[in-house]
């Protein structure tokens, strides 16, 4: 493949996983629309579920906001009945986040359908095709998560491309 190919590539999967970003973030602006949250509170329930019981500064650093802001999407959450607030057993002092035990029933229906629909899209790769997607989805999401967390602490525009440019 030429250089000039590939850059061409490399433009249509960036474009491509901009229209995929910009339906999930819909779709899940539609989750929370009907749950209703925003979609800070979906992602920090999200993350409880998939993780577990978290503490407040977890949960701020997994989203990539402030701890200010995680108590408010805590006391959210805690109002709604989705989570509660437990003392650490390893350290009082600490609190930890935890989802309520009927969270996932009162979830996970809103995603069935979108999650049959892509697993019917991965019947249509091969296991190669599907590791290799999995391997570029992970890698991605963590640029993504710096990304955003450049943006919100004011990092300038070129200094998050030298960063990753560096490694």
């Amino acid at each position: 493949m030429s250089s000039a190919e590939r850059a061409e590539l490399t433009a249509a999967v960036d474009q491509e996983l901009r229209n995929l970003v910009s339906r999930s973030v819909l779709f899940h602006q539609a989750v929370a629309d009907r749950l209703g949250l925003s979609v800070l509170d979906l992602n920090c329930l999200g993350a409880l579920v998939a993780r577990g019981p978290m503490a407040a500064g977890q949960l701020a650093e997994e989203n990539g906001v402030t701890t200010g802001a995680i108590t408010g999407v805590i006391d959210r959450l805690e109002a709604a009945g989705h989570v509660r607030r437990d003392r650490d057993p390893k350290d009082r002092r600490r609190v930890l986040v935890t989802p309520m035990p009927n969270l996932e029933a009162k979830v996970f229906p809103l995603f069935e359908s979108l999650g049959s629909s892509l697993e019917a899209l991965c019947e249509r790769f091969t296991d190669g095709e599907l590791e290799t997607v999995l391997t570029f989805i992970r890698a991605a999401a963590p640029i993504t998560h710096e990304e955003a967390v450049k943006l919100r602490a004011g990092t300038p525009k070129g200094a998050a491309r030298r960063s990753a440019a560096a490694r």
